[in-house]
């Protein structure tokens, strides 16, 4: 195979909402460019993106496929992303390492969700733009509704490159105002005959071509005082002007396509090659640590690994860019992230399932390689002169949370195993053991997401699981003074067990100071604070713990592990079992034995006088609350805040922002359980929210008669 130059280079993703014929396209732009010499189809399950088993039992992009194909002496790498948001891991992945995000619009559909969603991602990304109009062969299809629709979303950088004659089923003419020709296909596409326009097009062609030719010349003065001159621009002075445009996001060129047919295919891989930037054009990716390479083949080598595979009789793939340098088969370099040496014993261009091996790959080229020992994912492997470290890939913070276990018990170390297996893929999944709710907790970015794990689990690894809501990190927390004692006495032949405390706890404010007088009922009881302990607490909040012992009532070689036994207690608290938190404790008086006086003496008995005073001490259980924003067309914002009251959410403001309405709230995290659906449900899939954690809140007097017959219950049954 050849070896391209950078400046030979275009990197290119397509995303697009779930249906727009991402794939289809694709698959048509490898046969124009010869790179296969039969196109696939996705219902036929044969595409070379869309190859793994569970795509082809979805009937869509599940991972991202890399792709490429050739034109004119440049290669175009495609990274096919997935369509659904709640797969937007594999978008995020494909714009840190292309320089350029085409959107895939439907015709017939117009702006959709998913036309929104990958529009944010590039944003996100900052990345430029084109749009591809696809379908336009369906029924329906409307160019000049679509077009207008992308106005009213990206703006007046929407800029007309092609418009087609008779979208609809007999679709087969597409007017190109760059090169001011006709292209006219056959039934079956494929290769247009180029033709002068007819005049019954001239008009709208001249105004757009016209149109086109101020977009280009604004991007640079020389071309603008060439347009004031001239009255116009060449092709290749336009292509200039275009490909600054497209660099600095103030143009996105609209291209047409009727993709399953073939039809604008090879017109649209010409356009790429000849204005998408290359990735020297492009800023490089920002590094972490170590020396800044250049995006030039004599540079010392560099790699980033933006993303990690796994395939039957094949094992771990590992894709990456190349960041500096030439990659060359046996070269050796070093993971800057674990310092282990790795060698690339094979490297490989990849068309989607089928990959092609080559010897070397330049700055700026995208590969695959196998066989790597400890790499993946948002690593680096460079050479140690270099020292280089990439910044990470940032993804999406994940929209769901729900526990999980397997059906059967003895699957439990399984369940784990699997899941780790499938974040190696997707990153986007979050999973861990909690230790305070004792549940397997999996975050992703909707119910999409989680019935891909689903499918794994039922498909591939044959365990069955359960998926149910987690529990909720409850606090405890006191609302008033409160006095008890405990004493702790066990005989039990020889040396026995005797300890005895008195305590007093309180509610603790931030800032305030320990109290040396309290009264319960007529009796004053005063404290005589000798020393005072501030304690941290790891879930928040904090233990005040005053020794006040005076006479040596009990001895100070005791106090820890008076200590340890109500902090036992706060990690485990008196009403729900939840965390404790914010209280101070007064430590008295108490009562010790010559022989049978011990550590574990006090710890029981100071773990039991702290239960006896909590409960007596107006016991409150708090909540987490999340700030929460949320963002939903005008015509469902009524809906959103209907929804919204009735998860017990207070509403903090509204306002316009990214094209939707915005709403503000603080809302219980216990009533946020499965929001993503119903934000999508209520919205048509086009709202977007995001929670962060605020603070504890103490829960109404009926969620706690709630949640403590709920624990009592749950404390029968065990």
């Amino acid at each position: 195979m050849k070896i391209f130059k950078t400046n030979q280079i275009r990197n290119i993703t397509l995303s697009g909402n779930a249906g727009s014929g991402k794939t289809t396209l694709a698959e048509a732009m490898l046969f124009e460019g010869g790179i296969i010499n039969r196109r696939g189809e996705v219902t036929a399950k044969n595409t070379a993106s869309d190859y793994t088993h569970i795509e082809q039992d979805y009937g869509n992009s599940v991972y991202s496929s890399l792709m490429y194909t050739e034109v004119n002496g440049k290669k175009i790498n495609i990274l096919d992303a997935p369509g659904m948001d709640d797969l937007c891991g594999g978008v995020a992945s494909s714009l840190y390492v292309t320089d350029i995000n085409f959107i895939v619009v439907n015709a017939s559909n117009g702006i959709e969700a998913g036309t929104e969603a990958a529009n944010r991602h590039a944003d996100t990304a900052h990345i430029p733009v084109g749009l591809i109009f696809n379908q336009l062969d369906h029924d329906n299809s409307n160019f000049d509704s679509t077009l207008e629709q992308c106005k009213n979303l990206f703006g007046n950088k929407v800029t007309v490159i092609q418009y087609p004659v008779d979208a609809g089923p007999g679709f087969s003419s597409i007017v190109d105002v760059l090169k001011m020709k006709l292209y006219k296909y056959g039934k079956d596409g494929g290769k247009p005959e180029i033709i002068d326009i007819p005049a019954s097009e001239a008009d709208k062609a001249a105004e757009l071509h016209n149109q086109l030719v101020e977009m280009a010349a604004e991007n640079e003065e020389s071309l603008m005082e060439l347009y004031f001159e001239q009255g116009s621009l060449s092709e290749e002075d336009m292509r200039k002007g275009i490909r600054l445009g497209i660099l600095d996001r103030s143009l996105y060129p609209v291209l047409c396509t009727g993709a399953k047919k073939n039809i604008g295919v090879g017109r649209l891989i010409e356009f790429i090659a000849n204005n998408a930037p290359s990735p020297c054009e492009r800023p490089r990716i920002k590094i972490a640590s170590g020396k800044e390479p250049k995006m030039d083949e004599n540079e010392k080598p560099s790699l980033f690994v933006f993303k990690t595979a796994v395939e039957p009789h094949v094992g771990e793939i590992t894709y990456f860019k190349v960041m500096s340098g030439k990659i060359t088969e046996g070269l050796d370099l070093i993971n800057a992230t674990t310092a282990n040496k790795e060698r690339l014993s094979q490297i490989f261009v990849s068309v989607g399932k089928n990959r092609e091996k080559v010897e070397e790959l330049v700055a700026g080229d995208l590969g695959c390689t196998v066989k790597l020992k400890e790499t993946k994912y948002n690593h680096t492997l460079t050479t140690k002169e270099a020292d280089t470290k990439f910044q990470p890939v940032v993804f999406p913070l994940p929209r769901i949370t729900v526990a999980m276990k397997a059906k059967n018990e003895s699957d439990d170390e399984k369940v784990g195993e699997v899941l780790n297996k499938i974040r190696f893929e997707d990153p986007t999944y979050i999973i861990e053991y909690s230790k305070e709710l004792k549940q397997l907790i999996v975050q992703g970015q909707g119910e999409y997401h989680l019935n891909i794990l689903k499918w794994f689990f039922d498909h591939v690894y044959k365990i069955e699981v359960e998926v149910y809501q987690p529990k909720i990190p409850y606090r405890e927390t006191i609302t008033k003074p409160a006095q008890a004692d405990h004493r702790h006495k066990k005989q039990s032949g020889g040396a026995g067990q005797f300890g005895e405390v008195h305590l007093i706890i309180e509610p603790y404010e931030e800032g305030s100071q320990p109290k040396t007088m309290f009264k319960f009922g007529d009796k004053e009881q005063k404290m005589s604070v000798r020393d005072v302990q501030e304690h941290i607490l790891p879930w928040g909040g904090k233990l005040i713990y005053c020794n006040c012992i005076v006479g040596g009532s009990i001895d100070a070689r005791f106090m820890p592990a008076i200590l340890k036994g109500i902090m036992e207690k706060m990690e485990e608290g008196p009403l729900t079992g939840s965390y404790a938190r914010d209280i101070r404790v007064y430590v008295y008086d108490g009562k010790m034995h010559p022989v049978d006086s011990n550590e574990i003496s006090f710890r029981l008995a100071g773990r039991n006088a702290f239960s006896k005073a909590f409960k007596n001490a107006g016991a409150k259980i708090l909540e987490p609350i999340y700030n929460l924003n949320v963002w939903v067309p005008s015509d469902r914002m009524g809906d959103a805040m209907s929804d919204l009251q009735g998860r017990r959410a207070m509403i903090m403001g509204m306002g316009s922002e990214k094209n939707l309405e915005k709403i503000t709230a603080k809302v219980p995290l216990k009533e946020m359980y499965k929001y993503t659906t119903a934000v999508s449900s209520i919205t048509g899939g086009r709202g977007l929210f995001n929670m962060e954690f605020s603070e504890y809140e103490k829960v109404p007097a009926d969620v706690q008669e709630e949640l403590l017959k709920a624990y009592a219950e749950e404390a029968d049954e065990e």
